[in-house]
């Protein structure tokens, strides 16, 4: 199984638009590993992509995917869905007639499914590809498990229940994915001692290296948000044998080369940890 992260930024990707912050400018003139699309995962092995940010054909056309099996959603916000077209783009056949369209599976756990009939017209839209046949929709209830590639996939919930993690199982190697949403959690004994875990960063109250404080104290963010403090006594809990973390955004304020010295940090105080970058490929 082999871990590639299309987009390791979040719902504000760095480079942000217009923005000449020393952040975003050293993005724009550097490109990857300093800038960041927006939040996916792909799962090589079972074929697996998790999540279509608006950037995901930018993502796809740089990443080394030769093949999508299927499709999964971790929740409803506009960051993870609103690239959803490219399942037309992925199975539409324009040329032949009649059609010869190619038909991505696409997974949607419970929760999931309910919150697409509600927000952004994804649910039509999806009903929209199943008609042209370019989809088939797979609706699972909590509890259920997909097998793709002999690679088991369990969706399960989180502590804002709309939001949904997975274990990725295959032989003898598992990996706990997390795309967002850390707030409350409090780890499952099922998830404990994963090969490798793949969280949100989280929000920097103050910047890990300075210590200058980069959201105000009564901020708003810190009452549905996990903080980087937060992440960090998650990690703990977990016992994995390495952690990636990934949805860095532009308000925390961190360049990729202050990854690299923060990850050097937390090395050194006995964590494994590290912070992934756009085209990042890992072997479990």
């Amino acid at each position: 199984m082999e871990i590639e992260f299309l987009g390791t930024g979040g719902a504000i990707t760095i480079p942000r638009p217009l923005c000449d912050c020393r952040v975003c400018s050293e993005a724009r003139d550097k490109g990857v590993p300093f800038s960041r699309m927006g939040p996916s995962i792909f799962v090589h092995g079972p074929n697996l992509l998790i999540d279509t940010p608006e950037d995901i054909h930018h993502q796809i056309n740089r990443s080394t995917i030769d093949d999508v099996k299927g499709i999964i959603y971790s929740y409803w916000h506009p960051d993870h869905v609103m690239g959803r077209r490219i399942i037309e783009s992925l199975s539409a056949d324009w040329i032949n007639h009649p059609p010869q369209n190619k038909k991505v599976e696409v997974y949607l756990p419970e929760q999931v499914e309910v919150d697409f009939k509600r927000f952004l017209g994804s649910s039509d839209h999806l009903a929209f590809f199943e008609s042209q046949g370019f989809a088939h929709i797979n609706r699972l209830k909590d509890g259920e498990s997909v097998f793709l590639n002999n690679t088991k996939v369990v969706p399960f919930r989180l502590a804002e229940d709309y939001v949904y993690g997975f274990i990725i199982e295959n032989d003898s190697k598992k990996v706990l994915i997390a795309m967002d949403e850390l707030y409350n959690w409090k780890p499952h004994k099922e998830v404990i001692g994963e090969d490798l875990a793949i969280l949100p960063v989280g929000i920097f109250a103050c910047h890990p290296l300075s210590g200058d404080r980069l959201f105000p104290e009564d901020h708003p963010v810190f009452e549905e948000e996990a903080t980087f403090t937060e992440t960090m006594e998650i990690i703990k809990t977990l016992d994995a044998k390495k952690v990636i973390l990934t949805h860095i955004e532009e308000p925390n304020g961190l360049s990729f080369s202050e990854c690299k010295e923060l990850e050097k940090k937390l090395k050194n105080s006995g964590l494994n940890v590290e912070f992934a970058y756009d085209t990042q490929k890992v072997k479990v």
